[in-house]
């Protein structure tokens, strides 16, 4: 009878999905090119993977004991964040770089920001800027045991012939969760079925630097070539799990398109026309950058407001 008599203020809108079941539903989506990562690269790639999680959840929790803030570990952010970096290191890279880097990323990025749903830029994406910036040497050597030499963009952006099929299946140098493209989409198509993202920012970063790419690169609908960048570096993994982050992200139908559309130009620009082979980790931050702006573009007029004055 207690419960019939609770009054709450409007909306009445109720839902059994909470942020800790998305969250473990991406860390879940993200397994495939997480084990392949660790069959890829060795255990080395694991004690990556693991420093950075471990780094990512104390950073959060001393955060919240120093602050005297009720403890958030338990929404498992702080685990998503620090598996997305993790799986955005080098292998080769010192094992504390992703301790430095997750620790920045919650408590720079997330936390002095107010915590999840706070913050203006994916926080996965701005510690990976921030070790690039400050240790940039360590972060664009890819020499391994399992390989050696340029990652299969910096070949392509040489003008050197790449192995397409080795790219789309992961058997190539690059970071740890990024080099295979069939774990990254098998990932993204559980998300899909679950709803709990759409093809809306996807599929429209993808589609609209593929056009970049035919209109800009120099080497007009080539097959190979589009499907090279797309099967190399970040993209599908920021396409389908940084760019979807639903607080970085437009809220509106129309400002995600916007979203997606501005992130394959970006992208484009920096591949092409770009010193590195890369771009997606910068493309994405200033497309959050960018978000207020968009959503204020995009955001419809209430019903009776907004027409013309006479």
């Amino acid at each position: 009878m207690s419960e019939l008599k609770k009054v709450s203020s409007n909306p009445h809108v109720r839902s059994f999905v909470t942020t800790n079941k998305i969250m473990l539903c991406v860390i879940a989506a993200l397994m495939p090119a997480t084990c392949f990562g660790i069959y890829n690269f060795g255990l080395r790639a694991l004690f990556h993977i693991i420093i950075t999680v471990l780094s990512a959840v104390g950073s959060e929790l001393a955060f919240d004991l120093i602050c005297k803030k009720k403890i958030t570990i338990g929404d498992f952010s702080a685990v998503l964040t620090g598996l997305l970096l993790a799986l955005n290191l080098p292998v080769s890279a010192p094992l504390w770089i992703g301790a430095v880097g997750a620790a920045f990323a919650i408590v720079v990025v997330k936390m002095l920001f107010g915590g999840l749903g706070q913050n203006f830029m994916n926080p996965a994406l701005g510690g990976r800027c921030f070790l690039l910036i400050s240790f940039t040497s360590l972060m664009t050597n890819f020499d391994c045991d399992a390989y050696s030499g340029a990652t299969p963009l910096a070949a392509l952006k040489a003008g050197e012939r790449v192995n397409v099929y080795n790219m789309v299946i992961g058997k190539t140098a690059g970071t740890i969760g990024e080099t295979s493209m069939v774990a990254i989409v098998l990932g993204a198509c559980f998300l899909l079925l679950l709803g709990i993202i759409d093809l809306r920012i996807p599929g429209s970063y993808i589609v609209s630097f593929v056009i970049f790419l035919c209109l800009f690169s120099r080497h007009g609908i080539d097959p190979d070539y589009i499907a090279a960048h797309l099967s190399g570096g970040g993209l599908m993994l920021g396409a389908f799990f940084m760019a979807t982050d639903y607080v970085t992200r437009p809220i509106t139908r129309a400002g995600q398109y916007v979203f997606g559309i501005l992130l394959g130009i970006m992208t484009g620009i920096f591949r092409v026309f770009g010193a590195g082979a890369e771009g997606v980790s910068y493309a994405i931050i200033f497309g959050n950058l960018l978000v207020p702006l968009i959503e204020k573009i995009t955001c419809p007029k209430p019903f009776g407001r907004g027409g013309e004055k006479r």
